[in-house]
């Protein structure tokens, strides 16, 4: 066995040529064992092994600088810079994230997770090298997917002029998470038909010198080409055909569903799924947004679905998208086109509903802010993955979006707490007329209330769901199951609280804070999101002038990464005992 032995590229660069193809084979195993034990980016990690392999045995990193755009497809990488026990012993899978980190090897320069940066970074890094006066190579490995992004755009469009050397390799596998959607793709399928000689040539159009390799599995073919390009004095693509999921038939067959893995059986490639509560009947809260979303469609042909790469987490499978048609559009990995594009489409008469990561959207703030609500469109936006419980990675964290909405004039944004509240502010923001909606879609699970209290206008006032005295608690979205266990908590200690579901994430409803001041010595809020800037502190500040002790929970302003939620939320006392023993101190008892 090569790898277990592997434990710097000096290694892989000293292994005789005829020991690749082993060496290849036993890096696309560790891959499908540990993504088969903890899950994993499986695809994306199997296209790229060959081309890993040469990239090591051709430049010499640290001293050659080499960057992954999004690094979701850095386990190969991982592997050939001492970290292979990562992916070989199981006692181990989870030692390293599943992204690139510069605190866990010099040969990670950035922590990234989010797409299309690559070529910026490479250009920077060239532009510090050159105005230094050393010599080493900076390489750039994008994939094909990340190329529907704007800023690849522009990262390409600086590189032209440049007018020193720079490579970007192009990892074209025919697939972003879903299909790849926009017209670059049209010419990237000419090139790869006529193996790069086509006349029309994006690539090429930019300025750039441009090369093709159609085997993008042949390890000594990419070490051949890349040894032609290394030393090189201006910038130039190496355009690489591979196949997403290579190796692993399931992937192959199935790009899309195996893009990202969830434990899995390597013989059969069966799913591992969380076991869902008898009375759910497999409910979840991306497909009732498709259902939903496609029963309004077949009336009202206003209303449009839009997705930046990831229909999934609206329910939008590939036969809902084809029962959708038109209504369904997916903009590619392009979350600042999708902001603008709804806002064109709203102001057309359109009902536009975008469903995306809040982490991803974070990358559209100007967005948002320059032209969805300075033009005040009545648009939906369904905020996903805003939560402790979301995606655990520093690279990929989602919430701090109530501080970055919550600054957006004009902006309604709502916290439901439970799947019929949802569906019901869902229904009313797409009717809604005065300006643009999010929803920040629950994550911790579907929580059933069918006696909530249904608004006529959600943009107006809290829902007090318990009246009581001397203690308001006020549980945002989320962590409104959070508030019914802190309530029940303090009935047991002889306080009966009052209970309020805030329902707006990004505004205090005064009236009732004055009077709820009046009657209670202690106002509670819990957010499941961070604390400075959030929904709390705007309580907080309502409450400025009131004769009352206001306590804030919430998560830390900080990029904490792959930590267990319950301990996170622990960390900020925000369990049922912790928030009692506080209240019950700021009442000057005992717990």
């Amino acid at each position: 066995m090569y790898l277990e032995h592997i434990t710097s590229p000096e290694d892989v660069r000293a292994l005789p040529a005829s020991a690749l193809p082993a060496l290849c084979q036993e890096i696309r195993d560790a891959v499908i064992t540990s993504s088969a034990a903890v899950g994993g980016h499986l695809g994306s990690n199997l296209a790229v092994v060959e081309l890993t392999v040469a990239l090591h045995r051709v430049f010499h990193t640290p001293h050659d600088k080499l960057v992954f755009d999004v690094s979701h497809q850095t386990y190969p990488h991982k592997m050939l810079t001492g970290r292979a026990r990562a992916f070989l012993e199981p006692e181990h899978f989870e030692d390293v994230s599943g992204f690139s980190s510069p605190r866990e090897s010099e040969h990670d320069l950035f922590s990234m997770g989010h797409t299309s940066t690559s070529v910026s970074l490479a250009c920077g890094l060239a532009k510090a090298r050159d105005l230094a006066g050393e010599k080493y190579d900076v390489v750039a490995v994008i994939g094909d997917g990340s190329l529907s992004g704007g800023l690849a755009f522009e990262g390409l469009d600086n590189a032209a002029e440049l007018g020193s050397g720079l490579i970007v390799v192009v990892n074209d596998n025919e697939w972003s998470i879903a299909p790849n959607r926009g017209g670059i793709y049209r010419n990237l399928a000419e090139l790869r038909a006529t193996h790069g000689t086509a006349p029309n040539n994006v690539f090429r159009a930019l300025g750039l010198d441009y090369r093709y390799l159609e085997g993008g599995h042949d390890v000594a073919a990419l070490e051949a080409a890349l040894a032609e390009l290394r030393g090189c004095d201006h910038p130039v693509v190496l355009h690489v055909h591979t196949e997403k999921g290579h190796g692993f038939a399931p992937a192959v067959a199935d790009p899309e569903s195996w893009h990202h893995a969830a434990p899995f059986d390597v013989t059969s490639g069966g799913r591992a799924h969380t076991p869902v509560p008898a009375d759910s009947a497999d409910e979840n809260y991306a497909n009732v947004t498709g259902a939903l979303l496609l029963d309004w469609m077949r009336t009202d042909r206003r209303v449009v679905a839009v997705s930046a790469a990831t229909p999934y987490i609206m329910g939008f499978t590939p036969e809902l998208r084809e029962r959708a048609g038109a209504q369904f559009v997916d903009v590619g990995i392009a979350e600042e086109h999708a902001v603008t594009y709804v806002t064109g489409l709203a102001r057309a008469g359109a009902r536009p509903v975008l469903g995306i990561y809040a982490t991803f959207l974070q990358r559209a703030y100007d967005e948002l802010w320059h032209d969805l609500c300075l033009n005040a469109v009545p648009a939906t936006i369904l905020v996903f993955g805003a939560s402790a419980f979301g995606t655990t990675d520093a690279t990929h964290l989602g919430f701090f979006d109530v501080p970055m909405l919550g600054s957006m004039p004009g902006l309604t944004y709502l916290a439901p707490t439970c799947i019929e509240e949802y569906l019901d502010m869902l229904s009313w923001s797409v009717g809604h007329e005065g300006g643009p909606v999010a929803i920040r879609v629950p994550v911790a699970g579907v929580a059933s209330r069918p006696d909530f209290a249904r608004a006529e206008d959600y943009g107006q006032g809290f829902e007090v769901v318990r009246e009581g005295a001397g203690v308001a608690v006020l549980a945002l979205g989320d962590a409104f199951p959070l508030g019914e266990q802190v309530a029940n908590e303090l009935a047991a200690h002889g306080v009966r609280a009052t209970l309020v579901n805030p329902r707006r994430a990004n505004a205090a409803d005064e009236g009732l804070l004055g009077r709820l001041a009046v009657g209670h010595r202690v106002i509670v809020t819990l957010e499941d999101g961070v604390l400075e800037g959030g929904f709390g502190e705007r309580c907080a500040r309502a409450l400025g002038a009131d004769d009352v002790r206001v306590l804030c929970y919430g998560l830390p302003r900080a990029f904490v990464d792959r930590y267990d939620p319950a301990e996170l939320l622990a960390s900020c006392r925000m369990t049922p005992a912790d928030v009692c023993a506080d209240v019950l101190a700021a009442l000057g008892r005992e717990a």
